[in-house]
């Protein structure tokens, strides 16, 4: 079987099939990659442990940091404790929460997208902000809107450097020459 058929198939083994966890296999989220096929992983009672990435999955599926996955036990694993059996996605984990086969330590957890979406959602709500809105004139609005810079994106990855203006030093400078 060629590379790419391989790759065709695993990919749709993972995204159309609704597994559910047996006895023995277990519902786990990933924390973060050891490398070398290796991801460390939380239980829903809150036991860490590592497990390994199948042959299958490598370089074809990627996973990442709050991802969940299905883990087969090792017996004979003493760091290595598991290994991964299938993937689960956004919709994996709706079907698994209708089955009422989700672990109840990682139901109240609630992704991002969803808590930007309901803060969004609270913000658009308020009637306060409409009726200011409504009531004052719209070249207030106007500037106002330009002043907020909440709104934007903001690069954690870079440092944040203070900038003193440089008119304050020139102008003692000017006053020293005096």
């Amino acid at each position: 079987m060629s590379q790419a058929t391989k790759r065709k198939h695993v990919v749709k083994e993972v995204l159309g099939d609704f597994v559910a966890p047996t006895e023995d296999q277990q519902i786990v989220k990933i924390v973060g990659s050891r490398g070398n096929n290796l991801h460390e992983v939380l239980t829903s009672q809150g036991d860490a442990f590592l497990v390994s990435m199948p042959t299958k999955f490598r370089k074809n599926i990627w996973i990442k940091r709050g991802d969940f996955v299905i883990v087969d036990p090792i017996e004979e694993g003493e760091k290595v404790k598991a290994e991964i059996s299938s993937i689960l996605y956004k919709d994996h984990v709706q079907h698994l929460k209708k089955q009422q086969q989700w672990p109840e330590g990682f139901m109240e957890e609630q992704p991002v997208q969803d808590k930007t979406n309901n803060q969004q959602q609270q913000q658009e709500d308020r009637p306060e902000k409409k009726e200011e809105k409504d009531s004052g004139n719209s070249e207030d609005d106007e500037s106002e809107s330009e002043d907020d810079e909440s709104d934007l994106f903001v690069n954690t990855n870079r440092c944040n450097y203070q900038y003193e203006s440089e008119e304050d030093d020139d102008d003692s400078e000017e006053e020293e020459d005096k």
